[in-house]
């Protein structure tokens, strides 16, 4: 494989000139190659063939690293200028007379499966893995057709979790928006004020500040920086206690207000992940020593997070600091308190792999994760504080910079 390098010293792979090796994996299987089948929402067809489409098409790798991207005709003009397949390698539907079978089998479906079976024994190949989700009737028809399909565990996702400079920055780019929308919506909450009734329903341009207003305000800042958001969290009070809880009514003075803003580029299509939690008026004794306990375990995540440490030790280190402070976590068994596991990988997919939980993975330089502990209690409400780091040579690297303050 050749590299670039860029002004950082990473070395990156070119992806144009060699693909992804998943011959170990297939190996293992006795497959000859890999396909896949999906449209605009597949991270892994994205990722191995750096093109997607509104309509179903299909990416055959095989373990010799031979490609082929099969489209429809009116696609392949766009495949040929944005994918990284060869131009040789992108075959059309009607090259295999797609529609002619179709008409004669009366069965679209059909059709593309022995599309699929012609296009795969031109290749020479007997036997294709496939992932766990590949649609079942194509997993049926090509065995029915004599091609033997082996269901694996995707390939492509232990690459993708280990970033290039190039997906680092690209992270870094929508991890910018979502600090410029999160700025956006703190600054919204800030300038409110209490209803004069004394209810402590927060007032801003003399109508009632909701949940819903503060959504709309970050996905403005998110449209303006071209990224989407789709299922951005704003709760407040005992909603906040429900890790993705929702508020879409009033929020209120004095109560935890947990904000989580996770956006998709347009372009690029990488994710950006964080989360803070602000209080305009005053925190309760308990909501005080609850958010100090957080910030602090989130630190030491942060801290602990290194090439060479398992996420298992990253999780644990978080667990330890919140019991240490007088708090629950699901590690001992526990429904309330630190509930869910510390954080994520972050790319294509706002979750992919590593998982920083119980479990023997260890970070390597390049992974992209998140740090964010959280406590929960129905009868108090939730904190909860996100940053995006990337694991380097010798440390990681915090994406965040928007402060942690409380009480605004």
């Amino acid at each position: 494989m050749t590299f670039l390098e860029d002004k950082s010293g990473i070395k990156e792979p070119d992806r144009k000139t060699k693909p992804t090796d998943i011959s170990e994996a297939l190996r293992n299987v006795g497959a000859d190659a890999y396909l896949m089948y999906g449209a605009l929402h597949d991270s892994d067809l994205y990722y191995a063939a750096r093109f997607l489409a509104s309509d179903p098409f299909s990416y055959v790798l095989a373990a010799n690293g031979e490609e082929a991207l099969l489209i429809s005709d009116m696609e392949k003009g766009r495949a040929e200028i944005e994918s990284c397949v060869p131009r040789e390698k992108i075959k059309t539907t009607s090259e295999y007379r797609y529609r002619e079978i179709a008409k004669e089998k009366k069965d679209a479906d059909l059709a593309y499966a022995l599309v699929l079976k012609e296009m795969l024994a031109e290749k020479k190949i007997q036997t294709i893995a496939v992932s766990y989700d590949f649609p079942a009737y194509y997993f049926s028809a090509l065995q029915k057709e004599g091609i033997a399909v082996v269901l694996i565990k995707s390939p492509f996702e232990k690459a993708r979790s280990v970033k290039s400079a190039a997906e680092i920055e690209k992270i870094a780019q929508s991890q910018k928006a979502a600090e410029a929308a999160m700025t956006a919506a703190i600054d919204m909450i800030r300038r409110a004020a209490p209803d004069e009734t004394g209810n402590g329903q927060l007032i801003y341009n003399g109508c009632p500040l909701t949940g819903k207003t503060v959504l709309t305000e970050i996905a403005r800042v998110l449209m303006e920086n071209d990224c989407a958001d789709e299922e951005t969290i704003v709760s407040c009070g005992r909603d906040s206690a429900d890790p993705h809880g929702k508020t879409y009514g009033p929020l209120y003075a004095n109560q935890p207000i947990v904000i989580d803003i996770f956006p998709q580029h347009k372009y690029s299509r990488y994710f950006g992940d964080m989360t803070r939690t602000v209080i305009y008026g005053s925190a309760s004794e308990e909501l005080t020593r609850m958010y100090g306990a957080v910030k602090a375990a989130q630190e030491i995540g942060v801290s602990a997070a290194k090439p060479g440490v398992t996420c298992a030790a990253v999780h644990n280190a978080v667990c330890d600091s919140l019991e240490g402070a007088g708090f629950d976590t699901y590690r001992s068994g526990s429904k309330v308190g630190f509930i869910h596991t510390t954080g994520h990988g972050v790319g294509l997919d706002i979750h992919e792999m590593p998982s920083v939980s119980d479990n023997s993975h260890i970070l390597k330089s390049g992974n992209v994760i998140t740090i964010e502990p959280g406590l929960y209690y129905p009868e108090i409400g939730g904190i909860r504080i996100e940053d995006t780091i990337v694991i380097t040579e010798d440390g990681c690297r915090n994406l965040n910079t928007v402060p942690k303050i409380l009480e605004i």
